[in-house]
């Protein structure tokens, strides 16, 4: 079993990314959960999403507390929660930046997400979605087929610019 923990703030698709993997990864024949763990609902306030990907019916339903990734949608919350808290060794990290980020004793990949949804004037509310290029880099690290994003992607919305999205990170990430 594969165990992802994504790391967000409200309103930047966190929730929305989780579903949408857990939903490509059935697409690709894989079972998935994907469950989210928040307090005060509201803008810009911590939050967690926990997703499990497996070639069986996956029966556990409690939070992550040793992920093989995790992913940073707001580096700013590295301040605040420890994000490597319980990261299997060797587990690796995916960061939204635009540049390279160095954290000990583990692989670290990025990519630009928040430049990707701003050029695609993917911005709700003044901030911008980055769970359809988030989705897009996940599936360039091998977990769900590019196919099985798009498709999970354009079952949830119909704005084209979502697809563009995920294909531009696709091609960025930094792996």
């Amino acid at each position: 079993m594969y165990e992802i923990r994504i790391h967000s703030r409200g309103g930047q698709g966190g929730v929305t990314a989780a579903r949408l993997l857990a939903d490509a990864a059935f697409r690709g024949g894989k079972y998935a959960t994907a469950s989210p763990f928040y307090g005060a609902e509201r803008r810009g306030a911590p939050v967690v999403d926990f997703v499990r990907i497996n070639d069986r019916p996956i029966r556990i339903y409690s939070q992550i507390e040793h992920p093989d990734l995790v992913v940073v949608l707001d580096p700013s919350i590295m301040d605040a929660v420890d994000i490597l808290q319980g990261l299997k060794k060797g587990g690796s990290i995916v960061i939204n930046s635009p540049k390279p980020l160095e954290i000990p004793r583990h692989p670290v990949f990025h990519v630009d997400l928040t430049g990707i949804a701003i050029a695609q004037n993917l911005v709700v509310a003044g901030s911008p979605v980055l769970d359809t290029p988030l989705l897009g880099a996940l599936a360039k690290m091998g977990f769900v087929s590019l196919d099985a994003a798009l498709a999970a992607i354009r079952d949830m919305f119909s704005d084209e610019r979502n697809i563009k999205a995920a294909e531009i990170a696709f091609r960025e990430l930094n792996l």
